[in-house]
């Protein structure tokens, strides 16, 4: 796993989605822009601090942003845009998501198995640098190289931690 950085794309449209998200108490927590086959997709994920993100938040979101995105036109090639929740269990991948969510619940999936065999290792997130990550496991502390690691996303959060992830 390597920690993702905005490309030029994502940064240009992260700074023009910000201001409409907040204005609707709502936060970025990513921008991709992927492409899928043929197909190029804008993809926009949301958060929000005291609830989830539901299809209001979306579409308070989408209608400003399709606007603009039409007005200036920053894209060159065809794309569709989405507008959606990161989700509960959503995935780390990006610095700002390792520091925010320091001392929440994560589940991660290692590449190969570890030294005990297990591939899947949930605990509780200590640290992440670009070269390793920390976790409290019932087990105790468990420093995992990134580039042993197929993925880790947020697992059985509380709202107290939905919170502190959005922060």
């Amino acid at each position: 796993m390597k920690i993702r950085k905005f490309g030029g794309t994502e940064s240009r449209i992260y700074e023009l989605v910000r201001p409409i998200a907040e204005e609707n108490g709502l936060i970025v927590w990513d921008v991709r822009f992927e492409k899928e086959g043929a197909m190029w997709y804008l993809r926009v994920l949301l958060d929000h601090m005291e609830r989830p993100v539901n299809i209001s938040d979306c579409e308070a979101v989408t209608r400003p942003l399709n606007k603009l995105l039409d007005e200036l036109d920053p894209i060159p090639q065809t794309y569709t845009l989405e507008v959606g929740s990161a989700g509960l269990e959503r995935e780390l991948i990006r610095e700002t998501h390792f520091d925010a969510c320091e001392g929440s619940r994560v589940r991660i999936r290692t590449i190969r198995p570890t030294e005990t065999g297990a591939r899947d290792i949930t605990g509780t997130l200590v640290s992440c640098d670009k070269e390793n990550l920390t976790v409290s496991t019932e087990s105790g502390d468990l420093t995992l190289p990134l580039a042993g690691i197929a993925f880790v996303r947020l697992a059985d959060l509380d709202e107290d931690e939905i919170r502190r992830a959005a922060d």
